[in-house]
């Protein structure tokens, strides 16, 4: 360190000149004191130390240089984020259809039985048509992704190299009073908010922790995916190049993240600046070595410690968002049923932020679980009393666009699918978290205000300059 110490006479003068140069480095003083014992550490490593001319470290050295510098560590960063994102996109179509199928199979045997048995129709619609198709559409679009998100996630980790991810974001958010570490809990977050929420725990500072909680919803979750990539291939892929649809679509999801990780420094920002007032804690981060991943390991932790535990809470949340919906749209006041009722009374707030009240409901109903929003919205359009889903894009798109669905809807439809508020499963890891109510409404309220703000400015900025 350059500043020196002289030689006090006094306890007092001594504290005097600590804090002075406490206050000349800014919080900064814990990072010089580590830089200085490594750097010595270092100095003294040169001077003793022979190492042999195929040493490994000097092979993880030269890869640090490359994956942590500033040219060429985000661009890195960037690519293995859209090739883990293509995987699961790619990987999961074949074996969510086929979960889909079986599911539908022995939904069509339930409903043999239920008849065989004499059971009402209400009583078959309750738990066959809302109850279980909720559980399995959940099930099927959930767990093929997460089966293959998670262990990419986790080799990623044993291989050693989210920790360089964490030491290239973690003067991002230093400059947001937020910790570092935090990038690793939205890489979870990816895969679904509820386990990026309780990886949280990795963060040492109550209050950072508390800012990672609290913005995680803002990376999107596998369950806003299928809604993100339907919506994106139909109005943004189908509409400017087909050749090219599948490039053109991972282009457009990847700035949907990237957007979404704005928004996560954004209101890391805005937090500790306001609600959570602080400095950040200094993070000490040795990188580990690389080596290499003990698959067994890889797929016990992704699979059981992961996977399996967010598909349980999924699924507890979705089972009775299911009946309800389908309550909502069988139960009838008058000649309009109780769901489209509550699409009149939310047209007005829905279109001001460029939706219509069927989306918006859809959202709302689909609380409990992400994955229900599109079958939600299919079923309410075409008023089937139960959900369903359409096995080719062009019949959804000739469904949207005969609903009045322009490209300004699609947009604020990902827009608020990106932005809105968590799922059930996700508050309830929060609050578990956090042990707190308060915390728990503002984790709910953060991203929701977020989410109305951004497409009512889109809404009302295409509207005045006549774009639609």
């Amino acid at each position: 360190m350059k500043d020196n110490v002289k030689p006090m006479s006094t306890l007092a003068q001594l504290c005097a000149e600590a804090d002075s140069i406490r206050l000349r480095h800014d919080n900064t003083l814990g990072d010089k004191i580590v830089e200085d014992i490594y750097a010595n550490a270092e100095r003294i490593a040169r001077k003793t130390v022979i190492a042999p001319a195929a040493d490994k470290s000097q092979w993880d050295n030269k890869l640090d240089d490359i994956l942590t510098s500033r040219i060429f560590g985000y661009p890195i960063m960037l690519m293995l984020l859209g090739l883990v994102f293509w995987i699961t996109i790619k990987g999961a179509n074949v074996p969510s259809g086929l979960l889909a199928g079986m599911f539908f199979s022995f939904q069509e045997q339930l409903t043999i039985w239920f008849q065989a048995a004499g059971a009402p129709d209400w009583l078959h619609g309750v738990l066959v048509l809302g109850l279980y198709r909720a559980m399995t559409w959940v099930i099927s679009v959930m767990l093929p992704p997460m089966a293959i998100f998670f262990p990419l996630f986790t080799l990623l980790e044993d291989l050693g190299y989210l920790p360089r991810v964490a030491f290239n974001l973690d003067n991002m958010f230093k400059k947001c009073k937020a910790c570092g570490k935090q990038i690793l809990t939205m890489c979870m977050g990816f895969g679904c908010n509820a386990a990026g929420v309780v990886s949280c725990r990795i963060i040492d500072s109550p209050r950072e922790r508390l800012i990672a909680i609290l913005t995680n919803n803002f990376v999107p979750c596998n369950g806003r995916f299928p809604t993100l990539i339907a919506i994106a291939t139909i109005f943004v892929g189908g509409a400017l190049a087909p050749q090219y649809e599948t490039a053109i679509v991972t282009v457009f999801m990847t700035g949907l993240v990237m957007l979404g990780v704005a928004f996560t420094f954004a209101m890391s920002w805005l937090l500790s600046h306001t609600v959570l007032k602080g400095e950040a804690s200094s993070m000490v981060l040795e990188l580990p070595p690389y080596r290499k991943p003990q698959i067994g390991s890889v797929i016990y932790r992704s699979m059981i410690d992961r996977t399996l535990f967010v598909l349980k809470r999924a699924v507890i949340m979705a089972a009775p968002a299911g009946v309800i919906t389908w309550i909502f749209a069988n139960v009838y006041i008058g000649d309009t049923s109780i769901l489209l009722h509550l699409v009149g009374w939310l047209q007005p707030l829905a279109y001001a932020i460029g939706l219509d009240g069927y989306i918006l409901l859809a959202f709302i109903l689909g609380l409990p679980a992400n994955e229900i929003v599109v079958p939600i919205l299919l079923m309410s359009y075409l008023s089937t009393g139960y959900m369903i889903e359409l096995d080719e894009l062009s019949q959804l798109h000739q469904i949207f666009i005969s609903h009045g669905w322009t490209w300004l809807t699609a947009l604020n439809t990902m827009l608020f699918c990106l932005l809105h508020w968590p799922c059930t499963t996700a508050l309830l890891s929060t609050y578990k978290e956090s042990g707190s109510a308060k915390w728990t409404l503002l984790a709910f309220l953060l991203p929701t205000a977020a989410g109305f703000a951004v497409c009512f400015v889109v809404a009302q900025t295409a509207r005045f300059f006549g774009l639609v």
